[in-house]
């Protein structure tokens, strides 16, 4: 098994000659974003080792969702194939009022042209983790348990962390780079001094894993309409399996560390018409819509939870989390590496926090329209929406537009410091356009997680000699209708990044514009900077 104590290939400044680097990056957590970010990590060479306090995964969870664009990112380890096998498609959302199922939104033929993922993926939390631990284990990589972050300091040249263990031994940490993916409470960005601005809902949630059965357990997503409270039955795997997850704000809220399912299984009973056979769990939490003021600060950052948290409105919180992971790991390996300078870390905040301020304000909003009270609402909620959203659905422009929010795969980081240039519908910053002919997609060589360039059409003799003489991979797709339906243009060239956004696009392709962008960027391909 490989150490991932062992000491990183990197060498930090010549005021540090008498230190020893335990890892290039220290992650705090072992959530999602945490296993996520280690095993690209590990993938592209760099070293790491990460901690968590908890004697083991989770058992229980409350995110669900894996949307379109993570299973697309997934590809690059052979992740998406696992996750979609595991977990369960969901047909159709269901709209029920008054004990009667009033509308169904159909998911099967939405996002067709869109992904090769153009379905909900349903895949609870702590399945999810353990799935993550076992690749990583199989890359050589432990989590280590009943560990905690003491505290850490950055002197500019590398992190120095105290780590306790749960029968009070104490060890230091020499990290090139510390990652909080330490939740709400993180230790890393209390560490920083990065403020949490933002509020607390008054509902507190509830989430129970139930078996069961009756018409709103047919594999499909089921959400009642008839009170301000949020109630939903969300499908897995399984015969008769289902998470029920709803709130309440009540006096009920007042006492939350004292809720029980039967306080509230009888509108789950009553409205939804389910039968519940067994409680397998049931948990309440409160829920936040923060952003902190800074993503990072020196060799520190913070990712997930402990830089944004928000309402479940849309299935986004355990994604962008998963997001966050794969933007920074790239440029994190790529600097440990000595392949690009320190400031390309810069890149992470500039590019992760505007998604993220927009997402908070996002769901924050559709959660309090969901939720509203009153007359109106109540009118709006049960009479309007159950007529409404049928109709709408019914255009595809429509369908697409709110698929291409929820999946994600509009994310995009235009303006940035590492985007240029523009080919066709398609800017620096964008996610590359799916495209599938006669059944390959142009996704494939996606899965290589190095920088390369992509040509529709046809690629000049200097550019191919160019990313020849510097190992640059080149795929050159012969033009075909699919293409330009897909926003792509002939002969364009699109240099992606090792997360698989588009870096630099321009038609036609040319050596001059690749020379000036790694110049700008000060990224090396052929050979390190140290």
């Amino acid at each position: 098994m490989r150490d991932n104590r062992r000491t990183a290939a990197v060498v930090q400044t010549s005021a540090m000659e008498d230190d020893v680097v335990d890892t290039d990056v220290l992650i705090v957590g072992a959530g999602p974003t945490g296993l996520v970010l280690a095993l690209w990590l590990t993938k592209l060479g760099a070293t790491v080792r990460i901690v968590d306090e908890t004697a083991g995964p989770g058992t229980t969870s409350r995110a669900l969702a894996v949307q379109a664009r993570t299973l697309e990112l997934y590809r690059q380890l052979d992740l998406a194939e696992d996750v979609v096998r595991l977990g369960h498609k969901v047909a159709g959302v269901n709209l029920w009022v008054k004990g009667e199922r009033k509308a169904r939104l159909p998911f099967e033929a939405i996002g067709v042209d869109l992904t090769p993922y153009s379905f909900l993926e349903i895949f609870p939390q702590d399945e999810h983790e353990r799935l993550l631990i076992d690749r990583l284990r199989a890359l050589g990589v432990e989590v280590e348990r009943r560990t905690a972050l003491l505290d850490f300091t950055d002197d500019g040249d590398l992190v120095s962390a105290r780590l306790g263990s749960t029968d009070g031994g104490e060890t230091v940490c020499m990290a090139g780079y510390i990652a909080g993916c330490d939740g709400a409470r993180s230790k890393v960005r209390e560490t920083i001094g990065a403020t949490f601005p933002g509020g607390t809902y008054r509902q507190v949630f509830y989430v129970a894993d139930v078996e069961a059965a009756g018409p709103a357990v047919d594999g499909e997503l089921h959400v009642d309409l008839d009170e301000a409270d949020f109630l939903a039955v969300f499908p897995l795997a399984g015969e008769g399996r289902a998470r029920l997850i709803g709130t309440v704000r009540d006096e009920r809220a007042e006492n939350a560390d004292e809720l029980k399912f039967e306080d509230v299984s009888e509108r789950i009973i009553e409205n939804l018409k389910v039968a519940i056979r067994k409680v397998n769990w049931f948990s309440t939490y409160h829920v936040h819509h923060r952003v902190a003021d800074h993503f990072g600060k020196g060799r520190a950052f913070l990712l997930g939870d402990a830089a944004h948290i928000h309402s479940p409105a849309g299935g986004q919180g355990m994604n962008t989390g998963i997001g966050d992971a794969i933007n920074l790991a790239w440029k994190l390996a790529a600097v440990a590496a000595g392949r690009a300078p320190a400031r390309l870390l810069d890149s992470y905040e500039t590019e992760r926090i505007v998604f993220a301020r927009r997402l908070v304000a996002t769901t924050d909003r559709m959660f309090s329209v969901a939720t509203a009270e009153g007359p109106v609402a109540e009118v709006v909620r049960t009479r309007i929406l159950p007529v409404l959203m049928p109709r709408v659905t019914s255009f595809e422009a429509a369908r697409d537009y709110i698929f291409r929010t929820i999946s994600q795969i509009t994310l995009n980081y235009r303006g940035g410091p590492l985007s240029a240039g523009a080919a066709g519908h398609v800017q620096g910053g964008d996610r590359l356009p799916w495209a599938c002919v006669e059944g390959q997609d142009n996704f494939a060589s996606l899965s290589a997680m190095t920088w390369q360039v992509h040509v529709y059409g046809e690629a000049s003799a200097e550019l191919r000699a160019w990313c020849s003489d510097h190992l640059l991979a080149l795929h050159v797709f012969a033009w075909r209708e699919a293409y330009d339906r897909a926003g792509l243009t002939r002969d364009g060239m699109y240099l992606l990044r090792p997360d698989t956004y588009v870096a630099l696009a321009e038609a036609p392709g040319t050596s001059r514009a690749l020379d000036e962008y790694f110049a700008r960027q000060g990224i090396r391909l052929d050979e390190p900077v140290r």
